[in-house]
């Protein structure tokens, strides 16, 4: 039976967070897909050859591709579509190879395009969840969770409602979940910094919890109206609003 092409979760950024069998997924793989971007100064980042590299994975291991972040998604996917013939190419040799995305590959996250693709071509794929823990079944433990854990906040409570939402919102969107007394996550907030900031103007009540780089040494929480509407949101960055009654 051929390897699986494995979809390794890598959390919400801290390397020790990445589950054993993620861990022991990219120390048998022969090649690692590991997104990298380019920040408008022309730097290169990817937070995920960083956690890489803090689980001691060889860098000769990695095939680092171009990941461009913008709402206009035709870039990513060319990227996408290189990393998906690649992948193939390397199954057919049958070679380990591991995808990795940073938080988990099946949760807000495009990388699923690629497992997508492989899918539809009938080869073996496998998605290896982020942080898990057993109650009395598996549950997923997502990068809001791990937010919330740093800033000792208690999310949601006996039958309070919790909604997560991509970067795309508005403000009058916001207005009607905390009418409603629903708490709600945004991810990715640098695809709706104006909104946010607007909401924040026109609802300083709200509880405003900002977290950025969650798991890492960049990590930062702030819980201050004024500070939080200052800033030029990153990618990596989420919010978490709840309804001033809470």
């Amino acid at each position: 039976m051929s390897n699986p092409v494995i979809f390794v979760s890598l959390g919400p950024g801290e390397p020790d967070l990445i589950t054993l069998k993620g861990l022991k997924a990219l120390q048998n793989a022969d090649c690692i897909f590991c997104p990298e971007t380019r920040t408008t100064s022309g730097r290169i980042l990817s937070r995920a050859a960083d956690i890489l590299h803090a689980l001691d994975i060889p860098n000769t291991t990695l095939s680092r591709f171009a990941l461009p972040m913008s709402k206009n998604r035709e870039q990513a996917f060319a990227a996408y579509d290189k990393v998906y013939s690649e992948a193939s190419l390397l199954h057919k040799e049958n070679k380990k190879v591991c995808i990795v995305a940073e938080g988990d590959a099946g949760f807000y996250s495009s990388i699923h395009y690629i497992f997508e693709k492989l899918q539809a071509d009938n080869i073996p794929v496998q998605h290896i969840v982020d942080i898990v823990h057993q109650i009395s079944q598996t549950d997923f433990v997502s990068a809001f969770i791990a937010a919330g854990a740093c800033a000792g906040l208690h999310i949601a409570s006996q039958e309070e409602r919790l909604t997560v939402i991509p970067g795309i919102i508005t403000a009058e969107e916001i207005e009607k979940y905390m009418e409603e007394k629903t708490t709600i996550v945004i991810m990715k907030l640098s695809q709706c910094t104006e909104e946010i900031h607007r909401c924040i103007h026109l609802h300083p009540e709200y509880n405003y919890h900002y977290f950025e780089n969650t798991g890492t040494e960049k990590e930062k929480y702030l819980h201050d109206t004024e500070l939080i509407s200052a800033l030029s949101f990153p990618y990596f960055s989420l919010l978490i609003i709840r309804h001033s009654t809470f």
